[in-house]
C-alpha cells in the first residue's frame, strides 16, 4: 500500500485556500476544521489513506471496520471557494509525514490552490482562561497581509517550531509558491483533553479571513458543556504531568501540532 488519494468526485474550484485541521495537541485544529464542515454543509470529494497512519481499523456501532483515513472537502463562495482537509490521524513516522503532505500538496496544486491555512494548538501546559491565537507564516510578506487580524506573530510566544502537518505543509508549500499561514490556539497541552475553547477563539479569526459567516453558538454551547467536566478531570492531569519523565520537568517544550 502506498500513500494515495482517491477521488469521489471531480470538482472546479474558483480561487481556492486549502485549510488543514488534522488532530493534535488539544484537537484544536481538528475540531475547528471539522465545526466549519459541519456548519457549512461541505462536501467531501476525496480520502487520503497512507500506510504510515496506525496500523489499525476503526470499529462503528454497525461492527464495520474502516481504515484512518483523511478527508477533503469542499465549500464555493462567493469570493473564493475554501477547501478543507481533516480527518482521522497524522502521520506516526518522519518519513511519513513527508510523505503524506507531499501528497496533499500535489493535490491541491492541481485543484489550483495557492493558499494555506494550518490550524494547531499551542501547548502552554498551564490553564488558559482567554486563548490567544498565535501565528506564524511562511513568507516575510504575509505578516503585513494578515497584520489586521487578532494573531500573535511571536512578539510575546516566539514559536521555535511547528510539528506535524501544520508545520510541513507551510515550508513544503512555499516551495511550491504557495503562500502559507498557520493559526496556533493556544491550550493546556494534555493530549488526551480536546480543547473547544480554543477552537472557538480560533474559528472566530479564521472565519474572518476566509471571509464566511458561521454560527458559532453551538460551539460555544459545547464549551460550557464541557466546562464542568474539565474541572473535575483538572487533578487527573496535573498528575500526569507531575509523573512526566524528570528530565521533562523545567524545560519549555511547546508542542505544536
Amino acid at each position: 500500500m502506498q500513500t494515495e488519494i482517491k477521488v469521489s468526485e471531480k470538482v472546479k474550484l474558483k480561487n481556492p485556500v486549502l485549510v488543514e485541521g488534522l488532530p493534535g495537541i488539544g484537537n484544536v485544529g481538528r475540531v475547528a476544521a471539522g465545526y466549519l464542515v459541519s456548519e457549512l454543509k461541505m462536501k467531501k470529494f476525496a480520502e487520503l489513506y497512507s500506510p504510515h497512519f496506525l496500523p489499525l481499523v476503526i470499529l462503528h456501532d454497525s461492527s464495520v471496520a474502516q481504515l484512518l483515513k483523511c478527508e477533503f472537502y469542499y465549500y464555493k463562495s462567493k469570493t473564493r471557494d475554501i477547501v478543507i482537509l481533516t480527518g482521522d490521524t497524522q502521520s506516526i513516522s518522519p518519513e511519513g509525514h513527508y510523505e503524506v503532505c507531499e501528497k496533499i500538496l500535489d493535490f491541491a496544486e492541481k485543484l489550483g490552490v495557492k493558499e494555506i491555512i494550518t490550524l494547531g494548538g499551542f501547548a502552554e501546559g498551564k490553564e488558559i482562561k482567554e486563548p490567544r491565537i498565535i501565528g506564524a507564516v511562511n513568507d516575510k510578506p504575509l505578516l503585513k497581509k494578515y497584520g489586521g487580524h487578532d494573531i500573535d506573530f511571536g512578539k510575546e510566544h516566539p514559536v521555535g517550531t511547528i510539528v506535524g502537518a501544520s508545520g510541513l505543509l507551510l515550508g513544503m508549500g512555499r516551495l511550491k509558491g504557495m503562500d502559507g499561514l498557520c493559526l496556533m490556539g493556544e491550550t493546556y497541552g494534555v493530549p488526551v483533553m480536546t480543547d473547544p475553547k480554543a477552537a472557538d477563539q480560533l474559528l472566530h479569526v479564521l472565519t474572518k479571513i476566509l471571509g464566511v459567516k458561521v454560527d458559532l453558538s453551538k460551539l460555544e454551547k459545547i464549551i460550557k458543556e464541557m466546562e464542568e467536566k474539565i474541572q473535575q478531570t483538572e487533578k487527573i492531569h496535573k498528575k500526569i504531568l507531575e509523573e512526566l519523565p524528570k528530565q521533562q520537568k523545567g524545560e519549555d517544550v511547546r508542542y505544536i501540532g
